[in-house]
């Protein structure tokens, strides 16, 4: 962080919480922000965290594919894609399959994970990304 960042946080930090409270009134008054929809256990946490009114919400990354749902007929061609995508034997590519909802490829990017659940629902399959 900046100089500047820094002395701003080591000010907050040394807030009370009536100060900091008065703070995020103000901050709602300037900017015309509303933190009372984010007001919550946080405030508890201490005066440093009830005075950050807005948060930014971070962009998902990393997706989870679940495999929620195969055909009876359509089995054994799941079961090839869950072996190609995993690199697992035919036993425990097979236990996926019969045990669904299963977690198949964790920590993929959004377009992997799409790319996974078109070819699982190709094949008939029923797929989440999470």
């Amino acid at each position: 962080m900046n100089e500047k960042l820094d002395n701003i946080i080591s000010q907050l930090k040394s807030l009370t919480l009536l100060e900091a409270a008065d703070l995020v009134k103000e901050i709602e008054k300037t900017f015309g922000v509303d933190t009372s929809a984010s007001v919550g256990p946080s405030l508890l946490a201490g005066p440093a965290l009830s005075a950050a009114p807005v948060e930014v919400a971070e962009e998902k990354t990393a997706f989870d594919v679940v495999l929620t749902e195969v055909p009876a007929d359509k089995k054994i061609s799941i079961l090839k894609i869950v072996r190609n995508l995993t690199g697992l034997g035919l036993k425990e590519s097979k236990e996926v399959v019969d045990n669904v909802p299963k977690l198949v490829k964790e920590g993929v990017t959004k377009e992997e994970s799409e790319n996974i659940k078109k070819e699982f629902e190709a094949a008939g399959a029923k797929v989440t990304i999470k």
